[in-house]
């Protein structure tokens, strides 16, 4: 008899498990006030995430690349001792992680270490098998991570789903062959996300719950 294949589920984590967008966007102006910059408005700094701290910080500084590594350096030190005091489970996330019947790995385009200090804080982190940080694997959209973490787990790609909320998680999920489920609640823009073409757009926390199981 076949055994039955191992079923996992790869999710993102800032804007799919987490609301971490205050302390985020407060190390970027703490680090810009730190080069001598100005403030940026929020909604300018929400366009900026996604694609880790240096593209992050990039974008921030832009026009004034000359400033990319110090603002860089200050963002680090600022968010390394900050990344807690506001990020939080989304409502709802933690009951929907604690019934998956699927086994959980999240990929991040965060440094593996911040990733992993963010759940075990949030005290989620048991529940997944695995976690990469950008700095641990090639960064989203490439599709190498996605895939060891899959392998690791002892599944295939045609077992597997990607859930997360922005363009960068659907071009992983469609370079590794593996159908995405779009959430609504976190940094991509829902009419985007819908371009995509995922296989499940999902708009309440809750109605995660059944990709997962």
């Amino acid at each position: 008899m076949t055994p039955s294949p191992v079923r996992v589920a790869v999710l993102d984590l800032d804007g799919t498990i987490v609301d971490s967008f205050a302390d985020l966007a407060g190390s970027v102006n703490q680090a810009l006030r730190a080069v001598g910059l100005g403030a940026r408005p929020l909604e300018e700094i929400r366009e900026f995430v996604g694609e880790g701290a240096r593209r992050l910080l990039e974008r921030a500084v832009d026009p004034h690349l000359h400033l990319l590594e110090p603002a860089l350096a200050a963002w680090w030190e600022h968010y390394e001792r900050h990344c807690l005091d506001r990020t939080a489970l989304f409502v709802g996330m933690a009951p929907v992680l604690a019934g998956a019947g699927r086994r959980l790995a999240v990929h991040t385009n965060k440094p593996g270490r911040l990733a992993r200090k963010i759940l075990a804080g949030l005290g989620v982190s048991g529940r997944f098998a695995a976690v990469l940080g950008g700095d641990e694997a090639p960064r989203k959209p490439d599709p190498l991570g996605t895939l060891g973490l899959v392998a690791r787990m002892g599944a295939r790609p045609e077992d597997a789903i990607f859930v997360g909320d922005s363009l960068i998680d659907a071009e992983t999920a469609a370079a590794a062959g593996i159908p995405f489920v779009a959430v609504t609640w976190g940094f991509g823009a829902r009419d985007a996300l819908v371009s995509a073409r995922p296989v499940g757009l999902v708009d309440r926390v809750a109605d995660l719950a059944p990709w997962l199981s």
